[in-house]
């Protein structure tokens, strides 16, 4: 399908073209009990992404689920010497449940990529990276562009049980030191976390923090940041519909230059500043 660039608005700081196109399924294969990966033959107009953007994807119609809007979804990996977009996805609800009907050669119509992503600023040496369950697949990119500028990369990743913590493979392929914290073992709760993230500044000169999701999460982040001068990242989970800023469903406030103001998180965001969400 043809492409359509996006008219962007003076608040958008970095420019970016939007395609609608039919993407072949590659592969759908379950990645543990709760979370698939669906990964499509993606052509090069839509592989000009970046970590932290997302796609608007338009799932099946089936016998049990006919959803009405598309899902925003978030970017898993892009590959453009393979042709490849993939996302990973806990079935939740009509669109996922749809979505988890492709089968391999079918079609898929997505629109994208969508919204702000990361900035790896030049002052920031030693990232930290922090999520869990899905959160970890909007950071999984991030990861990736850390190894290509040089970053020594720190990930804790998080989840309800042991056998739930995902992308702790590919983010050591990246050379990340990776830890891993679970429910189940009692050591992913705030009062854990934060002595753990405090020794990480003092021993591994951790300067900057990435997170998404969690709202428990980013607070701590905060905090810890506030302490000690460290800014970062946020891809800010938000319910969306038309993703591209002209719905106005996806509004919320955030801090700036000292007073609070509404913004879109599809369309100047999903990714904030640390600091700025409120």
């Amino acid at each position: 399908m043809p492409a359509s660039p996006c008219v962007v608005p003076d608040s958008i700081s970095r420019p970016y073209s939007v395609h609608e196109v039919e993407c072949r399924v590659k592969t759908h294969d379950q990645v543990n009990g709760e979370y698939r990966r669906l990964a499509l033959s993606a052509p090069r107009s839509v592989l000009d992404c970046e970590a932290g953007q997302f796609f608007n994807l338009l799932c099946p119609q089936t016998d049990r689920f006919q959803p009405y809007l598309r899902r925003p979804m978030s970017i898993y990996s892009y590959d453009r010497a393979r042709g490849e977009l993939s996302f990973l996805y806990k079935v939740a609800g009509t669109g996922t449940g749809a979505l988890a009907s492709l089968e391999p050669g079918e079609f898929l119509n997505i629109v994208g990529p969508l919204g702000q992503g990361f900035e790896i600023r030049r002052e920031w040496r030693r990232p930290l990276l922090l999520a869990r369950g899905v959160g970890l697949a909007t950071l999984a990119p991030l990861a990736g562009e850390c190894v290509r500028l040089g970053r020594p990369l720190t990930a804790i990743c998080s989840a309800r049980s042991p056998d739930l913590v995902m992308s702790t493979d590919l983010f050591r392929s990246f050379g990340a030191e990776v830890i891993t914290v679970t429910d189940a073992e009692s050591n992913s709760d705030v009062g854990s976390l934060t002595p753990l993230i405090e020794e990480l500044i003092r021993m591994r000169g951790i300067d900057a923090f990435f997170t998404c999701g969690s709202a428990r999460l980013l607070r701590m982040l905060q905090q810890i940041g506030t302490r000690h001068g460290i800014g970062g990242q946020v891809a800010v989970e938000q319910h969306m519909a038309c993703g591209i800023g002209m719905c106005q469903a996806c509004v919320r406030p955030f801090l700036r230059d000292g007073g609070a103001v509404n913004l879109r998180v599809c369309r100047e965001g999903p990714v904030f500043d640390l600091h700025e969400v409120l």
